[in-house]
């Protein structure tokens, strides 16, 4: 995610896998299996990496290294917002956290909403990445580029206006959520606009509603949500309007917190 959010074509990754002890080899044949697969999907080759069992872990460790390439005119940062440009944002927010909480609390959620329902939330996993988000955007005039992780789409406004050294509104109504993401925050009383976001993509851009048909075009959903300005980051709703700040943690912490997991 972090190379498209710049535009760049991923070609390779090399993996450090850190396992606690007791790892079987199965346990290494799936992990591995499930690294091939996601690569595979994403067109791109494992070239090298690292795997041990590491004392003191109690959970798996992975870290990625991702190489990839872009023309020098087609490289974009999340530095180059200008007034005037809209702002988008693809998919909806809350994608990873959805999936997250319906995964980590299945049995808990089961009881309260239809499995299906549960199941389809889970599912989101599978639009996590961002890399045709970022590549299309690049290629149809993006003037910056920022992939959403934690903190949320308030977060990502917020790292976006400051490193691009602008203002910015954000009609909050706009958002796009999805329905398996409402129901789960309404549930445990978390502000989905603050849970991490992995799966959409901000662009700024000077005519959204061109990029907007362009990602279209392309099956990847996208809306229209602010315009960058001269000064002041704000947050619109209906009926009031809150300065846009950065969040002081990721809602998901709240949920893991109360239920003594963080």
């Amino acid at each position: 995610n972090d190379l498209a959010s710049n535009g760049a074509e991923p070609i390779g990754v090399l993996t450090t896998l850190l396992f606690p002890e007791g790892t079987t080899e199965d346990d290494v044949a799936r992990v591995v299996g499930e690294v091939n697969q996601a690569a595979n999907e994403l067109g791109i080759e494992v070239i090298g990496g690292h795997s041990e069992v590491t004392l003191g872990l109690s959970n798996l460790l992975l870290s990625v290294t991702a190489i990839g390439i872009a023309p020098k005119a087609r490289y974009v940062t999340s530095a180059g917002a200008r007034p005037g440009d809209d702002i988008i944002v693809t998919k909806g927010v809350a994608i990873e956290g959805t999936a997250i909480l319906a995964t980590d609390f299945e049995d808990e959620l089961k009881s309260y909403f239809l499995e299906g329902d549960v199941q389809s939330a889970q599912r989101l996993y599978s639009r996590i990445s961002v890399v045709r988000d970022g590549l299309v955007a690049a290629k149809h005039g993006a003037t910056a580029l920022h992939d959403v992780t934690e903190g949320g789409i308030v977060g990502a406004l917020y790292e976006l206006a400051q490193a691009s050294g602008v203002g910015i509104d954000v009609w909050a109504d706009s958002i796009p959520i999805l329905p398996e993401t409402d129901t789960i925050c309404r549930y445990y009383a978390i502000d989905p606009l603050r849970l991490i976001a992995s799966g959409a993509m901000l662009v700024a851009t000077p005519d959204g509603e061109a990029m907007v048909a362009h990602l279209d075009r392309d099956g990847i959903p996208a809306t229209v949500i602010g315009k960058a300005t001269e000064s002041g980051r704000r947050l619109i709703f209906p009926d009031h309007t809150e300065k846009l700040k950065p969040p002081e943690r990721d809602e998901l912490w709240r949920v893991l917190e109360k239920k003594g997991r963080a």
